[in-house]
């Protein structure tokens, strides 16, 4: 069993990856407005020019070949023993399909795992994208993809990576925690979140319609609820109101 790393970069300069502390295969999908492909060190580099993290990742998951990926942003470091951690529990939990890990992310807080266990769609949706490690055939398998509406330089800048959870769910894909930590993340400023504002909020919406349409209202409500934070600069009310904005935009096919 291999590991294989997927790092999504723009613009991308090659002394970079030495920083990241990479020792295992690792694909690169730099997006930089030409389409050129390139080997340096342990590194496959392949160029398009496009743009959005959901299109970066889809196009890194056509290249992958090893049999455990996770995936990684510019922001990543990794600690010198993350491939071994990483085999290690997967060697151990052979039930599973993908694990979530744990880093450290410097500035902002992020959900901690203490322990290994299951999760569900209930407790799935605060992780971010590098904290997934999967295994290629279940992914590649099951046609498992990033929604390219989603993600930074979308038209909806977040949730990205909670659809492509769900979608594993969805697919029936078995997903564990690790209380396992592999690195640091260099989160000095967020390229999507500035505030709790107008477009936070409409995202949201979104968000929570491609998780389920029919149960739409009930996750809006929900999440403002239990999010009091959001409503800084709105009302409940108003909030909710934005909330399917966003809800009828993606229905309509983001096209507004």
């Amino acid at each position: 069993m291999k590991l294989e790393v997927l790092l999504t970069e723009m613009n991308l300069d090659k002394k970079d990856l030495d920083k990241k502390n990479i020792t295992s295969k690792c694909t690169v999908i730099n997006q930089c407005g030409k389409e050129t492909f390139e080997k340096y060190k342990n590194f496959n580099i392949y160029s398009y020019d496009e743009l959005g993290a959901s299109n970066s990742r889809n196009r890194g998951l056509s290249h992958v070949k090893e049999d455990i990926v996770i995936f990684c942003d510019d922001d990543v470091v990794y600690n010198k023993n993350y491939e071994k951690l990483i085999l290690d529990e997967f060697k151990n939990n052979k039930d599973a399909d993908a694990i979530i890990f744990n880093f450290e992310v410097l500035n902002r807080k992020k959900r901690i795992n203490k322990k290994r266990k299951r999760l569900h769609i209930y407790n799935i949706l605060n992780y971010a994208t590098y904290n997934i490690a999967f295994r290629r055939e279940k992914v590649i398998g099951n046609n498992i993809k990033f929604n390219p509406l989603f993600g930074p330089g979308a038209k909806y800048k977040n949730g990205d990576d909670s659809l492509f959870l769900v979608d594993m769910l969805r697919k029936k894909l078995k997903i564990y925690s690790s209380p396992v930590f592999l690195g640091t993340v260099y989160n000095d400023n967020s390229t999507w979140f500035k505030n709790y504002d107008y477009e936070f909020i409409f995202n949201k919406g979104a968000i929570f319609t491609a998780i389920s349409p029919k149960l739409r209202h009930i996750l809006c409500l929900q999440y403002l609820i239990r999010h009091r934070e959001v409503l800084v600069n709105y009302s409940l009310f108003k909030a909710y109101k934005i909330m399917l904005k966003g809800s009828r935009d993606y229905l309509d096919g983001g096209k507004k």
